[in-house]
């Protein structure tokens, strides 16, 4: 069932607007991953980084949009969370 963003909870629409997605939709989509599942979490958030990295290596011109920094920002924003659910809660 696809709920339309204005009719879904605050909290869901603060999520979806930092990470791109639910917390939940997250966890699933982590926890799933064969690079989770292999290697880690850190692993995991080291390879969005890279993804993050490489989105600004394409806009060298300077030329990116708008929707591209805002992947960005969102994407950041997942692999700080991936480190501080899966890795810092564990020392």
């Amino acid at each position: 069932m696809t709920v339309r963003f204005q009719e879904m909870p605050a909290q869901q629409q603060k999520e979806i607007r930092m990470y791109g997605c639910t917390v939940e939709q997250m966890r699933e989509a982590v926890e799933e991953s064969l690079t989770y599942r292999f290697s880690g979490p850190v692993m995991y958030a080291m390879s969005m980084l890279s993804d993050a990295q490489e989105m600004v290596a394409h806009d060298m011109d300077g030329q990116v949009g708008l929707m591209l920094i805002e992947d960005q920002r969102q994407l950041l924003n997942r692999a700080k969370w991936i480190m501080s659910t899966y890795c810092m809660n564990r020392e």
